[in-house]
C-alpha cells in the first residue's frame, strides 16, 4: 500500500485533523484507481470515493480502542 499514508491513531499521532483523513482516503482512492486526478467523466465518482473513505475512516478512527493508551 502507499507508503506515505501515515497512520493516524494512537499512539502513533496525538491528533488528527478531518484535513488528515481526507489526505489519507485522497491517497488511498489515487492509488487503487491509478488517476492522481480523473478525468472529467470520472470526476464524481472519485470524490464521491473520498468522502465515503473519510467518512469509513472517521467512524473507524472513533470507535478504537488501543490498549495501553489513555481514553478520550
Amino acid at each position: 500500500m502507499c507508503r506515505s499514508i501515515k497512520t493516524l491513531r494512537p499512539p502513533f499521532t496525538d491528533e488528527v485533523t478531518e484535513e488528515d483523513i481526507r489526505a489519507a482516503a485522497l491517497q488511498y482512492v489515487r492509488k487503487i484507481s491509478g488517476f492522481r486526478a480523473p478525468a472529467a467523466h470520472n470526476a464524481e465518482a472519485f470524490d464521491r470515493a473520498v468522502e465515503e473513505i473519510a467518512q469509513a475512516s472517521t467512524a473507524l478512527l472513533a470507535t478504537l480502542q488501543v490498549r495501553g493508551s489513555a481514553a478520550r
